[in-house]
């Protein structure tokens, strides 16, 4: 769902792929987010101005204070780039227990959640304006998170890009470390050379399971129920596209 004026990585099935940064071939590390061009809607920046303040966190390269954050402590779940917000509200409403901390660079899909929250009267979601990498550094301490969302990362078609997709070990181990044990990463992506690349990644970390590994679907899980379909998926999946979802759990 989209970790973006810059946009993360995970990108909604509707939204193009983003450009690469200017001037850089082969960036020597991953981000959460890539630049990309936007515009605030009048009320997106409305939702920035009466909500932004309660439900947007300042960046801070020190760890979060969840249960100051949300005021009150229960299971905490990080999503990474989610686009215009649809999934996160749908799954934050499904969700009461939980709660969503969001990371997302691109300001109008940051002005749309936060209308979908002011609309939907949500109060589960805090949302970090941040790339979610320093995030993982800097903010969130090892065994801190119960669960990890990245719906539709950029799948960097081309072979010489393939590269700067985020799920690769480097940046699992990272996910895995913040991870209790019994949490989870929840990936879905529409491109099947990168659910194939997901797979392989994830089923190489030797401290993650995957949760269905004999559902007879090849190692991807069938789509959880609190995931909606969207309506540019639906209309990808009436076209005859995949979509894939894979499930591992922290053993």
């Amino acid at each position: 769902m989209n970790p973006n004026p810059a946009s993360s990585l995970p990108d909604t099935p509707s939204d193009a792929a983003p450009n690469a940064p200017a001037g850089v071939a082969h960036p020597k590390t991953i981000k959460s987010f890539v630049k990309r061009a936007g515009r605030t809607t009048t009320g997106q920046a409305k939702a920035f101005a009466e909500l932004g303040p309660r439900f947007v966190l300042p960046y801070a390269p020190q760890p979060l204070d969840a249960g100051a954050a949300f005021g009150r402590h229960a299971p905490l779940i990080l999503e990474i780039g989610f686009g215009m917000g649809e999934a996160t509200a749908h799954i934050a409403r499904v969700r009461p227990d939980d709660n969503f901390l969001c990371c997302e660079v691109h300001e109008p899909g940051v002005g749309a959640l936060l209308k979908r929250i002011g609309e939907q009267d949500i109060a589960n979601i805090r949302i970090l304006q941040h790339d979610a990498v320093e995030v993982l550094d800097h903010m969130l301490p090892e065994a801190t998170l119960d669960g990890v969302h990245i719906f539709f990362p950029d799948p960097w078609h081309k072979k010489k890009h393939n590269k700067r997709r985020l799920i690769q070990p480097p940046f699992v181990a990272k996910l895995v470390s913040r991870l209790k044990p019994g949490g989870y990463i929840h990936c879905a992506t529409d491109w099947q050379p990168y659910a194939e690349q997901m797979l392989a990644v994830l089923g190489a970390e030797p401290r993650l399971a995957n949760t269905d590994a004999d559902a007879g679907l090849g190692g991807y899980a069938p789509k959880p129920d609190y995931r909606p379909l969207t309506k540019f998926e639906n209309r990808g999946l009436r076209l005859g596209h995949g979509v894939w979802d894979l499930v591992f759990r922290r053993t």
